[in-house]
């Protein structure tokens, strides 16, 4: 007796429903897993605001202001040796970084003041020969300033790349500077932000509500990472525009870096795109996250660019509907 044997397998028809079905599957799961992550950053970003928040808050009832948005020396008010802190660096104690704080201010008082070693410097000298070390704290990552859609911000920039004895660590949240059109840095301290050069704004100066004014927004490290170092940041002229604050018209900045007017204001941004440094913009899909005074967190879709100016402004008794936003 002849037996006949057929061996089970799929035809090659078959066998392209199949690959063409894994593929649709998978077509299918890849923007939902990227809209999980993005979900996700975005809630955790939003974490991060709020305690940066709440950390300006704690800060403001100890000292009666919130912290400069950047700090120096003036006739006014001696800031020794916090020489270009920022606003986070200012108030490291509030949000659990009270031993990065005392060593930097360690480091930062261990010369004799103004002396040849330049220890007050927070880059360090690096324009002598040898050159001196950067404090400790510019090269430190706090996960609480990254946002996590940003992958760039978990490494640091080293000293030989920016021409400095010391690595650098970035930040993801600016301080409000406010929206005075074309004058946004230095403006004589009349900058109607609340975290600017020199700045000493106390909660009654917010004349137009703590929950209608934008204290931290959202804006990338730039391209060159040469924008947005979190310790300490001179910006474009020095007063911390595009390091650590950021205005609502940021024109001047633009124009200094040879980017149109249309690079400021509040919409979408790449992370290849040299002027996008110029204006507020997030990784999440839509809109960023901001802290207003009052310590709440709002996601805002880029539309609100409109008001954005309305949003920054402290003092300038102007409505905001929030239902359109």
């Amino acid at each position: 007796m002849v037996r006949s044997s057929r061996r089970g397998g799929f035809t090659l028809i078959e066998l392209l429903v199949v690959i063409a079905i894994i593929a649709i599957l998978i077509a299918l799961l890849v923007p939902a897993v990227q809209k999980v992550r993005d979900a996700a950053a975005r809630t955790q970003c939003v974490n991060n605001l709020k305690q940066l928040g709440l950390a300006c808050h704690n800060y403001a009832d100890t000292n009666k202001r919130f912290p400069p948005g950047v700090s120096y020396v003036d006739n006014k008010t001696f800031q020794y040796p916090f020489f270009y802190w920022s606003w986070m660096a200012m108030m490291m104690p509030f949000y659990e970084q009270a031993p990065l704080y005392n060593q930097a201010l360690t480091w930062a008082n261990s010369g004799a003041q103004y002396n040849s070693q330049y220890n007050w410097w927070p880059w360090g000298g690096f324009w002598l020969s040898p050159q001196t070390p950067a404090n400790p704290a510019l090269g430190t990552i706090v996960p609480i300033l990254i946002c996590p859609g940003d992958g760039r911000e978990n490494q640091l920039l080293p000293g030989a790349q920016w021409g400095g004895n010391g690595n650098v660590a970035f930040g993801a949240y600016l301080g409000n500077a406010g929206s005075v059109q074309g004058n946004e840095s230095y403006n004589g301290g009349q900058s109607n932000g609340i975290l600017f050069w020199q700045s000493q704004i106390r909660f009654a100066d917010i004349t137009d509500g703590t929950s209608n004014t934008i204290l931290i927004g959202e804006r990338p490290p730039s391209t060159d990472l040469y924008y947005g170092w979190w310790f300490a940041g001179a910006g474009w002229d020095g007063s911390g525009v595009g390091d650590v604050v950021m205005a609502a018209r940021a024109t001047n900045y633009a124009a200094a870096l040879g980017c149109s007017a249309k690079y400021v204001g509040f919409q979408p941004g790449t992370f290849g795109q040299t002027c996008d440094q110029c204006h507020w913009w997030s990784p999440h899909a839509g809109g960023g996250n901001f802290a207003l005074a009052d310590a709440s967190c709002r996601f805002l879709t880029y539309q609100a660019n409109a008001v954005l100016p309305q949003l920054c402004s402290r003092n300038g008794q102007e409505t905001v509907d929030w239902g359109q936003l």
